[in-house]
């Protein structure tokens, strides 16, 4: 099918959060399993970027992770529903994403890690979850539904390309956008270049230095969260660190709402995917919300805003 002729609907496909929290809550720590091979072999880098996800053509990805002269990625795929474990010296493993426990996952990826040689010992307990059940005692979680998997990885696909396109717009330090498997959302974060007051941490199982790391320094981050607690649909949001004092109360475009218990501003996905201009709409949000930040904590907007250039695209 040509992709002129995919429909608003296919291409921006509805999530209602009712429909799949039991494969939500299965899939998040399947992912904090694979996150945590990334995090247990990679070089610590500023603010955790070193242990996320990337949205690819097919699902998500860890990238290149090292292993003595070695280096292996692992991959879902949610177009065929496999688990993809490969080595820079050509062997490989899959395992069929399927309804099994964590528990079932859990040993399973350690073991055709440890099968090919590349053998990794993790933190075996989720992070950032009230339930800190052990993965390799987690039965309760055992839900896959290949649709639902399939639907979330079009939606961060679709946010994934808006997001880079917002990304570029900044040249101050930025981070790149990218999924956290901790609290299961994909963020992109504009930094205004100055030091933060220390965040008070208290996040469910993470540590509270992991935490004031990662907000060291003045933000404004956004990202896509499939919902939750006083939330429960799927939304964009979009918040400051520190939250500059009339941040709460600014003209957003139409649609967003502030959020009392998130102190966030969020974007429902509906009203993005039901809208004439998705990406527009997207956009609009992220910028509106962005100069919102910047502007109350006084950043120095000229500086770190990127001059763009005509025919850019084209060259």
């Amino acid at each position: 099918m040509a992709t002129d002729s995919i429909k608003t609907s296919e291409t921006w496909p509805s999530l209602p959060l009712e429909g799949w929290e039991d494969t939500y809550a299965t899939l998040h720590r399947w992912t904090q399993i694979v996150g945590k091979v990334r995090l247990a072999q990679t070089s610590w880098t500023n603010h955790s970027w070193h242990v996320t996800l990337y949205v690819t053509a097919r699902g998500l990805t860890t990238g290149p992770i090292p292993h003595g002269a070695r280096t292996f990625s692992i991959d879902f795929d949610f177009i065929d529903h496999r688990l993809l474990i490969r080595a820079s010296d050509g062997a490989e493993r899959s395992l069929p994403l399927r309804p099994q426990s964590v528990a079932d996952f859990y040993r399973e990826v350690l073991a055709e890690l440890e099968g090919l040689g590349l053998g990794v010992s993790i933190h075996g307990q989720p992070n950032e979850l009230e339930d800190k059940t052990p993965f390799a005692e987690d039965h309760a979680h055992a839900s896959y539904d290949p649709d639902a998997a399939n639907r979330l990885w079009r939606v961060l696909a679709q946010t994934d390309r808006v997001f880079q396109r917002f990304r570029a717009r900044f040249v101050g330090k930025c981070s790149p956008v990218h999924f956290f498997w901790g609290s299961f959302d994909l963020a992109v974060t504009r930094f205004s270049g100055r030091p933060a007051p220390q965040h008070p941490g208290g996040i469910p199982n993470l540590p509270d230095w992991v935490v004031r790391e990662a907000y060291s320094q003045e933000v404004s981050s956004a990202g896509f969260w499939p919902g939750g607690g006083p939330h429960p649909f799927p939304l964009f949001y979009s918040y400051a660190y520190p939250e500059p004092e009339g941040f709460n109360s600014a003209a957003v475009p139409e649609g967003a709402f502030y959020s009392n218990d998130l102190h966030e501003w969020i974007l429902p996905y509906d009203v993005v995917r039901q809208s004439a201009s998705p990406d527009d709409t997207l956009l609009a949000f992220l910028e509106g919300t962005y100069a919102a930040a910047a502007d109350a904590g006084g950043w120095d907007r000229a500086a770190l805003e990127q001059v763009q250039v005509p025919g850019a695209m084209q060259s």
